[in-house]
């Protein structure tokens, strides 16, 4: 008698969702794939981004890989019970299996399936290299695929179309089907017309996303100043938390830190995905009462806007001008660090400028004589601003410690700045085979996630791990629920 085909329904079209019904499909799977949005608009917030990934080639992850992710995997726990989650999962006492952390044999498999998802990517026509990024300074290289997410989304989309996966758009999973045992059997879900409908499954697997795109989650979560944030992305705005909730009811245990996000500068008068503006290094970053608050280059870009991003959103209205003046001009390819549409505020005077972006003249006219008098570098002094030149100010707080020039040739140029939430950090904790754990570490039978809705970082964001981890986990949760084991 032929062996029953295994129904694998996957909540979600981005990267994490496509790798895993591409993965299910391969393991002889019938899958179901719930969209919530159109189909020309499929793929969340994959589709908006460029989609960097923490690699130094396609069989290498960086150096600092699992020691970035290890250091930024938990909240104040005693480290006394972290070091026990290092023992296999059977040697392990009950307190440290339900500990919310993201743990490090689940970091140490994310690392070693890198490289082997990335190989099996390219075998639906992908091609990855290492092209310019944004960061005009790094100090971590970054793989790309060529396209960026979107062509992440149609290559998986089509590969999963082609193997005969069905797809239901404006579809939006609302409750999981549990049993008496506590399997996961199925879902109950929307259609396009709003009536509730039912799927029976043998897995589940939740991919999509997290909360940003929920006002009353993100109030409840990450506090009413909320309000000043939006999604980076249109595709971010789809994600409503739902997958995370019915996981919750459920018995799932959350992971990651649920009042925290991942922040990215944009300009607000931007209606694009991801406005970024990414050159404020090179000048002074004021709120809107006229004053510095933050060092705007303790390091290279890249290492630093987070931190940076967070202060702005702790601001006065959530927003900071970056003021420059013209020496930014003189920068090599100064543009690839503006992601934005919009022009900037431009004036041949400090007064000038602070009337065209509303900032008490008196303020930023002593904001600038403060600062360019801490700056040290002589008139005439070499200007290097692609290397960290430890030009630092003096007598002064905050300090810029690097490229602290002074802020005095016109015209000036501004920039608005307000923090996106590129997605929200709290989730559901996982095994490396992506299964859903419950509040004492034991899988949910049948529950699988991947993607932004695993809960995995604390405090900072290791750029470039997000799309890696939804391909990775995703490809892993399609293959264990489909009985696959091994690298191929």
């Amino acid at each position: 008698m032929a062996e029953r085909t295994r129904e694998v329904v996957v909540v979600g079209c981005g990267i994490g969702g496509l790798a895993a019904a591409v993965a299910a499909l391969e393991g002889g799977a019938s899958v179901t794939i719930l969209e919530r949005a159109p189909e020309d608009e499929r793929g969340g917030q994959t589709r908006y981004t460029e989609a960097y990934l923490r690699m130094k080639s396609e069989t290498e992850v960086t150096d600092d890989f699992e020691d970035f992710l290890a250091r930024n995997a938990s909240g104040a726990i005693d480290p006394a019970l972290v070091a026990l989650t290092g023992r296999p999962e059977q040697d392990r006492p009950a307190v440290a299996k339900g500990l919310s952390l993201f743990e490090p044999d689940v970091i140490a498999t994310f690392a070693e399936e890198a490289p082997p998802t990335i190989a099996w990517m390219k075998r639906f026509g992908l091609r990855f290299e290492a092209l310019p990024t944004q960061f005009l300074t790094r100090s971590q290289p970054r793989l790309l695929p060529v396209g960026g997410g979107a062509a992440l989304v149609e290559a998986l989309a089509t590969a999963a179309e082609k193997a005969g996966a069905t797809f239901l758009y404006q579809a939006t999973a609302s409750a999981l089907d549990v049993d008496d045992a506590g399997t996961v059997r199925g879902l109950h879900y929307r259609d396009r017309d709003g009536r509730l409908a039912h799927i029976a499954a043998d897995a589940v697997v939740l991919a999509c996303g997290g909360f940003q795109g929920n006002a009353e989650m993100m109030a409840q979560y990450v506090g009413p100043r909320a309000s000043h944030l939006r999604p980076v992305a249109r595709g971010g705005y789809f994600n409503k938390g739902e997958g995370i909730r019915m996981a919750f009811e459920a018995g799932a245990a959350p992971c990651g830190d649920f009042g925290d996000y991942h922040a990215e500068p944009v300009d607000p008068r931007s209606g694009i995905a991801e406005p970024s503006v990414f050159i404020f290094s090179y000048g002074i970053l004021v709120n809107t009462l006229g004053h510095r608050f933050v060092d705007e280059a303790p390091t290279t870009v890249d290492a630093c806007y987070e931190r940076i991003t967070r202060t702005i959103f702790q601001q006065p209205g959530g927003l900071a001008w970056c003021i420059l003046d013209a020496r930014h001009l003189d920068i090599p390819n100064y543009r690839l660090g503006l992601r934005t549409d919009q022009p900037p505020v431009v004036a041949d005077t400090v007064e000038e400028l602070a009337d065209r972006i509303e900032v008490d003249a008196e303020a930023l006219a002593a904001t600038l004589v403060a600062y360019n008098g801490a700056c040290r570098a002589a008139e005439g002094a070499p200007y290097k601003p692609l290397e960290l030149d430890g030009l630092a100010t003096a007598g002064i707080r905050p300090v810029k410690s690097n490229w602290a020039h002074p802020v005095n040739r016109p015209p000036f140029h501004a920039y608005p700045i307000i923090s996106s939430n590129v997605f929200t950090y709290g989730g559901l904790k996982v095994d490396s085979h992506a299964r859903v754990l419950d509040h004492d570490g034991r899988p949910l039978a049948g529950l699988y996630a991947a993607g932004e809705i695993i809960g995995s970082y604390y405090r900072n964001y290791p750029g470039g791990t997000s799309v890696l981890k939804g391909a990775v986990f995703g490809r892993q949760a399609g293959r264990h629920a489909t009985g696959q084991h091994g690298n191929a």
